[in-house]
């Protein structure tokens, strides 16, 4: 309509009749969508901060969980406005296998998955990291991080998590040397927790805590370069904090691995009670 009226010198009602639109759409303000949606953008722009790899359903997750009622399609639009969306990963081309479905414990402590990763400081010093999940709420229990991770440490770390959870009947990891070790096999073999060895070459066996490596490697290794491991120790230890008691999980229902715990041991109480 401007440029009807200011190019060919029309008047504002016959561009209106042009474009089959009313005057007062002639005279409206435009409105800037970062004027409307300020509350959105400033809401995202937060989530996303110190996570970067949070997805859309993520977000809208949590600003649900944060009380806000916007509709999922404004926050898409927004989000995508902002360029936020992340590039999707192309699917794999595998050959058919038969698919097994993992055990889902029905209590706490009674599964825990353990594995180790790798990654390093600015200055190219190689550390590990030791993670222990429970399979019934993918409670992250422990990530152990040092230069080295021996047989002999890793008795070490589940007799602080003896004192402070408890041992679980079964701990499920792969064949690396640190589990296979004598002073490890001996220690939980007396503590009577069972280690259930995946079958070589096949991570799916484990993938709970193959999926939450995922999660710290995008949240937190890839996401920072660190200086010192007293610098990973502290930033994974408020990621774990956020990680069990503020992150819902689609696997959980949306609940956080807390509430899960909590509700749970509501239910046993209840059962023993009646």
């Amino acid at each position: 309509m401007r440029h009807l009226t200011e190019s060919f010198d029309l008047s504002v009602s016959r561009a209106c009749r042009c474009v089959g639109l009313s005057r007062s759409a002639f005279y409206r303000e435009v409105d800037d969508w970062t004027v409307r949606d300020a509350d959105v953008i400033a809401a995202l722009a937060e989530l996303v901060q110190d996570r970067p790899s949070r997805g859309f359903w993520k977000c809208r997750k949590i600003l649900r969980r944060q009380g806000r009622a916007w509709n999922h399609k404004r926050i898409y639009r927004v989000y995508k406005r902002m360029n936020l969306h992340l590039r999707r990963r192309a699917k794999q081309r595998l050959p058919k296998r038969h698919r097994v479905e993992l055990y889902v414990p029905q209590l706490p402590d009674t599964v825990w998955s353990a594995d180790f990763m790798s990654d390093a400081l600015w200055n190219g010093r190689r550390f590990r990291t030791f993670n222990v999940v429970d399979d019934f709420n993918r409670e992250v229990l422990h990530i152990e991080i040092d230069t080295s991770i021996t047989s002999e440490r890793l008795v070490r770390i589940f007799q602080r998590l003896q004192e402070n959870h408890g041992l679980p009947q079964v701990l499920r990891t792969d064949n690396g040397p640190e589990f296979l070790g004598e002073a490890f096999v001996t220690w939980a073999k007396a503590a009577g927790m069972a280690i259930q060895y995946i079958q070589p070459g096949k991570p799916n066996q484990n993938a709970y805590v193959e999926r939450f490596n995922r999660t710290y490697r995008e949240d937190i290794l890839d996401q920072h370069l660190f200086t010192s491991l007293d610098d990973v120790r502290e930033a994974t230890f408020w990621w774990m904090l956020e990680y069990n008691e503020e992150r819902p999980h689609d696997s959980l229902g949306d609940r956080t691995p807390a509430e899960v715990r909590q509700q749970s041991a509501g239910v046993s109480t209840f059962e023993l009670s009646s």
